[in-house]
């Protein structure tokens, strides 16, 4: 049975004691231990409270045990407050937007799992939602597949970018190992090399990758090193590599961040539109190709008809867009 950190074994009596208002302690079911440890590693990460109950929810725990871990929570969070051995995302200045659907969350009562900590109740007096006796326990050192109720698919993680955006130099990334702080980092800047440094990896190579392709990259490497299977999530917490660039009668002139395969039309609304002075029909984009500067119209009034769609062109880093006044 894995031993409990004194931190755990005081949130789990300050959980019993504000259970009573959930109705939670008078049962006499003590919280799991592992619905105590993805609270506190999720608020160690900045998820707000609200999407760890949906998470913690969704994954089948009761409510009033769900709330009463999280008041515990902030209740020693605010007694440790002057503990600064492990960082937190605020303190570090992280953006952990999105980081959320990289923790798993244990899989409920429901799931069919014993509660950590408790032994199986009788035939007869089980509470609702506990397993009963024959239940397979989990298997030493493994977590739940998904971490969610069974047959419900895992949640995708929001990487901060679309799915075919390219990994490329000055871009920002965050990596999240779940239950591997060691292995996790943040504000990684991916070198004009196309590297950036990990723990326990050293240089990786992730120019050109989607944020997919540097999850699978960095899983097997990790793999390596670490005793289970790591659950890796890559995000992209800033975007400086692709741009494009907007001159002339637009709204917004200046750079545009290239997220996503967004074409001439699309850039323009991204701008604001154009002027009342804009001429329409002379607009076009500059782009150079291997040292040489091309020059391609595009005609906004005929492509809003529909006509002459294939002006309407799929853009690329370093694009310029003219709109003559």
């Amino acid at each position: 049975m894995k031993k409990r950190t004194i931190q755990e074994s005081i949130l789990i009596v300050a959980v019993l004691a504000l259970g009573l208002s959930f109705g939670v302690a008078a049962q006499g079911i003590e919280p799991p231990q592992e619905l105590v440890q993805y609270v506190r590693d999720a608020k160690k990460a900045g998820i707000k409270e609200d999407q760890i109950q949906k998470n913690a929810l969704s994954a089948g725990w009761p409510e009033g045990m769900v709330k009463a871990v999280l008041q515990a929570a902030d209740a020693s969070s605010k007694d440790n407050s002057g503990d600064k051995s492990e960082p937190s995302a605020a303190r570090t200045g992280t953006d952990t937007a999105g980081v959320q659907a990289s923790f798993d969350v244990p899989a409920g009562p429901g799931a069919g799992s014993p509660q950590a900590g408790s032994s199986p109740p009788s035939t007869g007096d089980a509470a609702p939602g506990a397993p009963t006796p024959g239940t397979p326990a989990r298997e030493a050192g493994k977590t739940p597949a998904a971490g969610t109720l069974p047959g419900a698919a895992k949640p995708e993680p929001d990487r901060g970018a679309s799915d075919d955006y390219q990994i490329g130099a000055g871009d920002v990334l965050l990596v999240s190992v779940w239950k591997e702080p060691d292995a996790s980092a943040a504000g990684l800047v991916v070198r004009n090399d196309g590297k950036i440094t990990m723990p326990l990896l050293r240089d990786v190579v992730v120019a050109g990758l989607t944020l997919r392709q540097a999850e699978k990259l960095i899983t097997e490497q990790l793999s390596k090193y670490l005793t289970a299977p790591p659950d890796v999530v890559v995000m992209a917490t800033a975007i400086n590599s692709q741009k494009i660039y907007m001159i002339g009668a637009v709204k917004h002139e200046g750079p545009m961040q290239l997220t996503f395969r967004m074409n001439v039309l699309q850039a323009l609304s991204e701008a604001g539109g154009l002027t009342d002075y804009a001429k329409k029909k002379k607009i076009y984009v500059l782009r150079n190709e291997g040292g040489r500067e091309f020059r391609l119209p595009f005609d906004y009034t005929a492509v809003l008809k529909g006509t002459h769609m294939e002006l309407n062109i799929v853009l690329r880093p370093g694009d310029t867009i003219v709109v003559p006044h």
